[in-house]
């Protein structure tokens, strides 16, 4: 089981920016990942149809030999990680969740705001984070409808993403806001974006090198790391999979080919 592959699955292809922190982190390991395209945005679905599309995708990983479980994806986890760990109680299972705990550390002016789906931000998850992690500041949220999308469409540099984005940010800056958490693992691909356009004082936080810390910890913890060499990494999606063999090179870093996700 050392040398079986990780499953990472996310709602299209965010889920690439944790894939990215396990590849560097876990260089040996092999890495199988589906973009559920076909359903993107998951932050405006129910959390039924959210979590009948986790059981489908952790099955079609299983069947492969997934030796363990990444859901890349926050919304994914507010609402399918609690039911895949009732059903596959010895799999080691990570799961994405906002990164209020190590904002509410950093900041400076006691207020942090968080760009996330309204998925996530309407969930009781995020509501016992803040519970948890932040009542020593405010958190202003911004829910980002029409981000994701772009962000599938790969073109980085549309102004329409552009104006979308500083529509979204600048009433949290107006509120005070130092530290901007990055909830939702499309959105990491913007980072060198706002960081053209922020003052080097904000800070921007989001989880997914910690989704990798942690899912090492746990394949340590069960003698599942591979020895390597690392087999091919392969990838799927249920949407078209030539758009996203299209945007493979700007948002991974290399051409990949990219297999039609079976419904059936």
């Amino acid at each position: 089981m050392r040398d079986a592959p990780i499953g990472v699955f996310d709602s299209g292809v965010g889920g690439l920016t944790v894939l990215r922190e396990i590849r560097t982190l876990l260089p040996q390991e092999t890495l199988f990942y589906v973009a559920d395209s076909g359903h993107v945005p998951y932050g405006e679905k129910s959390p039924e149809y959210i979590r009948e599309r986790c059981r489908f995708i952790a099955s079609f990983l299983l069947e492969r030999g997934a030796k363990a479980l990444v859901l890349a994806c926050n919304t994914a986890t507010v609402a399918g990680v609690g039911e895949l760990r009732t059903l596959y109680p010895q799999l080691p299972i990570v799961a994405m969740e906002p990164a209020v705990k190590p904002a509410a550390a950093a900041t400076r002016s006691g207020v942090v705001g968080v760009l996330a789906t309204t998925g996530t931000l309407k969930s009781a998850r995020f509501a016992a984070l803040l519970d948890q992690f932040a009542n020593d500041v405010r958190v202003v949220t911004q829910p980002c409808p029409g981000l994701v999308e772009l962000i599938e469409a790969g073109d980085l540099n549309d102004p329409a993403l552009h104006g979308l984005l500083r529509g979204y940010v600048e009433p949290l800056l107006a509120e005070g806001c130092d530290t901007l958490i990055l909830g939702c693992t499309h959105y990491p691909f913007l980072r060198p974006l706002l960081e053209q356009w922020l003052d080097p004082s904000i800070s921007l936080i989001d989880t997914g090198a910690a989704v990798a810390r942690q899912l090492q910890r746990l394949l340590a913890s069960r003698d599942l790391l591979a020895n390597g060499p690392r087999d091919v990494d392969r990838f799927w999606c249920s949407g078209e999979p030539a758009a996203m063999q299209r945007v493979l090179p700007q948002l991974w870093g290399s051409a990949e080919p990219v297999a039609a996700l079976p419904e059936n």
